[in-house]
């Protein structure tokens, strides 16, 4: 859940929104991002904005299955 939230904190999506997907929609964001937060981020410790703002920072470097997955679901959500 927390790699969850962290794909739509890059989003701009808040965790309460994260809570409404489904466990498909977790399952593929694991699936897709997982290797990104461990390879781009590794020794970032989780929480304060740390992830989001490593995954920020390499986002050049993002691999395109995670990018296309976290624009897609963003693509597919109502305008907050």
């Amino acid at each position: 859940m927390r790699l969850v939230i962290l794909a739509f904190s890059l989003l701009g999506v808040s965790a309460a929104s994260a809570q409404d997907l489904t466990r498909q929609q977790m399952r593929e964001i694991r699936s897709a991002c997982e290797a990104d937060v461990r390879n781009l981020c590794a020794g970032k410790q989780p929480g304060g904005g740390r992830l989001l703002q490593c995954l920020q920072a390499n986002a050049e470097n993002m691999s395109p299955a995670c990018a296309n997955k976290l624009w897609e679901l963003q693509a597919s959500r109502p305008p907050q």
